[in-house]
């Protein structure tokens, strides 16, 4: 796929939260029957609960770690928040899920007060199992840096999905220039 038309690199989160990468693992994530993809709306009432994240891979000797960040907290106009870490779950083993690892901080649901946010899901190759420990705080976080500070290269995969507050109304807006 070209980087023009790449969905994580028109919603710009190839630039605010990763650098380009190459998907290399299947990851599946769904809020009950409806699967998260690149862009889709969901509401917070959508979002309560934790979702069921599936990861491919081949072998249960390599583990994953999972990240979900929120880049537009508390709004996307002025994300003095960026990045907002909702959830952190390591030690995920290859063609399992996310309750095969360890839920190493607990998911936090999104409610946003104002705007559309992007709610990030992102994927990386542990370099082995316990190698990988929850930050301080879940504000500010930096998907890089964290990625950087354990070794864990780049993204293996990457999912989001745009959320607003329950009565918002619109679409985000994709400009291509």
């Amino acid at each position: 796929m070209s980087r023009e038309s790449d969905p994580l690199v028109v919603g710009r989160v190839v630039g605010d939260v990763l650098n380009p990468f190459t998907r290399s693992v299947a990851l599946s994530v769904r809020y009950g029957s409806r699967e998260v993809a690149n862009g889709r709306e969901f509401r917070p009432s959508q979002v309560v609960n934790q979702p069921r994240v599936d990861v491919g891979g081949n072998d249960l000797r390599t583990f994953y770690a999972l990240v979900m960040v929120d880049p537009d907290a508390p709004s996307p106009s002025n994300p003095t928040l960026r990045e907002y870490l909702h959830w952190l779950v390591t030690d995920i083993p290859a063609t399992t899920g996310s309750s095969f690892g360890q839920e190493t901080l607990c998911y936090e649901n999104p409610r946003p007060s104002s705007g559309i946010h992007r709610l990030v899901f992102v994927l990386f190759q542990q370099l082995g199992r316990g190698t990988v420990f929850a930050p301080v705080w879940r504000h500010n976080f930096n998907t890089r840096e964290f990625a950087e500070l354990y070794n864990l290269g780049s993204p293996v995969a990457a999912v989001y999905y745009n959320c607003q507050r329950e009565a918002g109304s619109g679409g985000r807006r994709m400009y291509l220039s």
